[in-house]
């Protein structure tokens, strides 16, 4: 335990988890967990094609079947575009889905809405179904979809943000500092190399899922496994044309979201359903559904050029990209220029930077959210580049990366010129250990003793690799949390927030927040989280924003309310407020007088002066500071298959003040997991036309405790002034570097670098047979 933690009672400590003991007994409850008496079983129709006109439906014989209540099609709802992305409004992905449309862009998208009485008649009714369909040529390759005479996949007159429909471009975006190619000229090595890393399933074990129902006032109330209710509850009202004070979206306990949940996906369509019968709906995806028809990550391509001096100072870095939205646009520009803003500002040392490139449509599943957001994507090129360089600098590649990395009291021009699909906020590092993280992972890893010695064991060789990262916390004058507290005659508190646990223990951390500044034991504190008619606003769990946005507001909410209840005891003991200090759950004075919070609460309420002690606050980010993260892999590869065996990884965060580092630990290991299975092994393939063949746990791998050897992960502690208690975000950062350390790594090894991920064996096996030739 750190010596700063050692000044609080509650932060910085090993708290469990609030839901811990409940969730091992597996007592919480979920959406399909709610027991709503005749609930419609709401199934979609989806097309079996990537690109096609719906030319007629004919759904007699389906709504002939007993038990089947209704069935809509584009015919039966209102053409209404929107865009499914929950995040800030107005939005900036353009608006171009529809709830149900006459044209349908991926393999999986939907044609009509089945609502039964019970599950076997409602598949039933999906086969029974006619749908004529006249096809178009797919596009099934980013590289394709600006081709001259390629189709056009959204063509529609009533879509609207989209960059250029006519060429298939979604999202365009170009920022230059300085002069890239003068500098460039003016430089002493020079290399470009092209990028590509492909998308990734989210894999949350709970599936998407709503389900809906009317209360007596006729208001729609939506129980949702989501990441955003609010947002929901917006998206719903644009849709559905029904005011906002008409809907009420609830969430209960997440099987977990990694971003896809971000989006409004199942929602709607059980909404629909209520509205047009009245009557409770019910939605779950299959598994199937899920990998194919909710979100999945950006594929992205980098073509990237870096330049140095003969003494490895970094002067310019360029990088165009491409990125593959997939049918529709949610998150397609503001995935793309984290994938710059969150990677390029690490070296801040350059004269010359430019970042750009396109993001386009293709008749492939919908890409959104993922944790990493795009920065991931970047970071697997600029880092691996930089790796590239140093050796042919013939340069140390960890020194090469250490001398050109930003440290604290600095700041990058690209803070200002790049955000999150708008214009950034200018700020200087206030909290920056990453040359300590970086110290105590080449320690851990034993970088000077391993790099470059190409240990054999056997056909397997080993190599080490390293790569750094920086993220943020929250998307500064944009993101907005809110935090309501109320107390109660025994003592305890109620904290209301918007935020929304996703699994990552939130609750717990804004309730060690709120028990910090009001001096209290953590039990005291009872949260409710995530329920738009109860709790105040929070834009939702994204962009690692709950720590430091919504503790933010639960700190001053906090501060507010202690503010009252020392004002009440001075007037209660009268004495000055100044003489006064709230302690243990107890006011006392400097003479010995004290007053509990249950009997000046209780008095309060009941006897005189009565009033509920209560505030609510609000808190706006006014900038991002980023968490920093060293990151080092080390590997054997079987020169006989090309397998990649991961031996170690090790991880240091700089995240602040760890406000729990038992939960600080988890989300760093858990998104390093993800980063590893990204790499090695989680790989989606379609088939021809377009269909998705890895869409169950059994083709798509997600590894395993037996798929990784050694996992080490460890926090740096820092201070970061801004953020509530000294803390940044944790959340995301861990996915972001394992790709190039364990790419890097293999370099290492073999001398095969590896610009495609993820790494599939076989690659790596007929490389090492080209060199062998």
């Amino acid at each position: 335990m750190s010596d700063m933690s050692e000044a609080f009672e509650t932060v910085g400590k090993p708290k469990k988890k609030l839901d811990g003991k409940a969730l091992v007994r597996g007592k919480p409850v979920y959406t399909p967990d709610y027991d709503v008496p005749g609930a419609l079983i709401v199934k979609l129709l989806r097309s079996p094609y990537a690109h096609a006109i719906i030319k007629s439906i004919d759904a007699d014989r389906a709504r002939a079947i007993e038990g089947v209540v209704a069935i809509l099609t584009h015919e039966d709802v209102e053409r209404i575009p929107y865009s499914r992305a929950g995040q800030g409004y107005p939005e900036p992905s353009p608006y171009d889905t529809f709830l149900l449309d006459r044209k349908v862009r991926y393999v999986g998208d939907a044609v009509a809405i089945v609502a039964a009485t019970s599950e076997k008649a409602a598949l039933k009714a999906l086969k029974s179904i006619d749908v004529e369909y006249e096809l178009l040529d797919p596009v099934l390759n980013m590289e394709d979809s600006m081709r001259e005479g390629a189709p056009v996949i959204h063509d529609e007159e009533d879509c609207s943000g989209v960059f250029d429909k006519s060429r298939n471009i979604a999202a365009h975006f170009e920022m230059e500092i300085g002069d890239v190619e003068e500098t460039l000229n003016g430089c002493d090595y020079v290399i470009t190399r092209t990028y590509h890393l492909d998308t990734q399933l989210h894999a949350a074990l709970e599936p998407h899922n709503a389900v809906t129902y009317l209360d007596p006032a006729g208001r729609l109330i939506v129980v949702t496994s989501t990441q955003v209710p609010f947002h929901c509850r917006r998206i719903l009202s644009r849709i559905l044309k029904k005011p906002i004070s008409e809907i009420r979206v609830i969430k209960p306990r997440i099987g977990g979201g990694f971003g896809g949940k971000q989006s409004i996906i199942a929602e709607p369509y059980a909404a629909m359903v209520t509205l047009k019968t009245g009557r409770p709906a019910r939605i779950i995806y299959t598994r199937e559904e899920v990998s194919m028809a909710s979100n999945i990550r950006h594929e992205m391509k980098y073509d990237i050029t870096v330049g140095a001096d003969a003494n490895g100072r970094i002067k310019a870095i360029s990088m165009r990209g491409l990125s593959n939205t997939g049918a529709y646009g949610e998150h397609c520009l503001t995935t793309f220029m984290v994938s710059g803003s969150k990677t390029l500002p690490l070296y801040n040392k350059v004269d010359a930077v430019h970042f750009g490139g396109d993001v386009v449509y293709t008749n492939l599943p919908p890409a959104g959210a993922y944790r990493g957001y795009g920065a991931p994507q970047g970071l697997f090129a600029l880092d691996c580049a930089i790796d590239e360089l140093a050796h042919e600098l013939k340069i140390d590649p960890l020194k090469l990366k250490e001398m050109n990395s930003i440290r604290e009291g600095e700041t990058s021009p690209i803070f200002k010129i790049m955000g999150e699909g708008r214009e950034g906020v200018p700020q200087i590092m206030k909290s920056c250990k990453l040359q300590e993280c970086i110290d105590l992972g080449k320690k851990e890893i034993g970088w000077d003793e391993k790099r470059g010695r190409r240990m054999r064991n056997g056909s397997r060789v080993r190599g080490v690799g390293c790569a750094l990262a920086m993220q943020g916390s929250g998307i500064p004058k944009v993101d907005m949390g809110a935090a309501t507290l109320k107390m109660n005659e025994d003592g305890s508190f109620n904290l209301l927030v918007g935020a929304t646990d996703i699994g990552t223990g939130s609750d717990t951390i804004l309730a060690q927040i709120a028990a910090e500044v009001l001096s209290v034991p953590l039990e005291k504190i009872i949260v409710y989280s995530s329920d738009t008619d109860v709790t105040p606003f929070d834009v939702g769990a994204y962009a690692s924003s709950t720590t430091y946005v919504s503790g933010n507001a639960v700190r001053l909410a906090a501060e507010k309310v202690k503010k009252q209840i020392l004002e009440l005891a001075a007037n209660f003991l009268e004495r000055e407020e100044k003489e006064l200090k709230l302690s243990a759950g107890t006011v006392t004075c400097s003479d010995g007088s004290s007053v509990s919070l249950e009997e000046l609460c209780t008095k309060h309420m009941y006897t005189f002066n009565q009033q509920q002690i209560a505030a609510t606050a609000s808190y706006v980010g006014e900038e991002s500071p980023p968490p920093f993260l060293a990151t080092f892999a080390e590997v054997e590869v079987d020169t006989e298959t090309g397998k990649v065996y991961l031996i170690n990884l090790v991880s240091y965060a700089d995240c602040g003040l760890a406000l729990n580092p038992i939960q600080a630990i988890g989300q760093l290991e858990g998104a390093s997991m993800q980063g590893i299975g990204w790499a090695l092994y989680e790989d989606i393939i379609y088939s021809s036309g377009g269909r998705m063949l890895t869409n169950d746990f059994f083709t798509y791998k997600v590894p395993s405790r037996m798929d990784y050897g050694k996992l080490t992960c460890g926090l740096v502690e820092s201070y970061e002034p801004t953020g509530p208690f000294g803390a940044k975000s944790i959340g995301e950062i861990g996915i972001d570097s394992p790709i190039p350390a364990i790419g890097n790594a293999i370099f290492d090894a073999t001398g095969i670098r590896l610009r495609h991920a993820p790494f599939r064996s076989e690659k790596i096996f007929f490389e090492i047979l080209n060199l062998e030739v």
